[in-house]
């Protein structure tokens, strides 16, 4: 059996109506199928699953670790991508009023993974980083 490389993730979220905004409107993920407990999403050819869950009280960000002068938010989860569509998403999301947690800057300039990255909460608290390489041949240089 032969299958295509990808991942799935369940996220918790509080209201599926904002979950619809962020990931389908500020995002622009095309939405799956769903039911009125959960949303199936296209994240760049991969499932992000967006649960109802009844405890809003749960923390989505339990921590912060530092990384190149930032509190990078944990845990988290994201995607790498070519540097123009990082670009694109950082202004889809400027254009949103989108408040950052981390804004977008290049990181580790002139290192081994060098790389663009942003942070960002979706409506439940969720932290996403988005990131891309100078050189993709990089990602897990040391």
């Amino acid at each position: 059996m032969t299958t295509r490389p990808g991942f799935h993730l369940a996220i918790p979220v509080d209201d599926l109506g904002k979950a619809r905004d962020f990931y389908g409107g500020v995002l622009g993920l095309s939405e799956g199928r769903s039911a009125s407990v959960w949303v199936d999403w296209n994240f760049y050819e991969h499932q992000v699953v967006t649960h109802v869950v009844a405890d809003a009280a749960r923390p989505a960000v339990a921590g912060h670790n530092p990384v190149d002068g930032h509190e990078v938010p944990v845990p988290h989860f994201g995607l790498i991508l070519p540097i123009s569509d990082f670009h694109a998403l950082a202004d889809r999301l400027r254009a949103a009023g989108t408040k950052f947690v981390i804004e977008p800057y290049l990181r580790f300039e002139d290192e081994p993974g060098e790389q663009w990255t942003m942070f960002l909460l979706d409506p439940a608290g969720n932290a996403l980083e988005f990131k891309a390489f100078r050189d993709e041949s990089q990602i897990f240089a040391k």
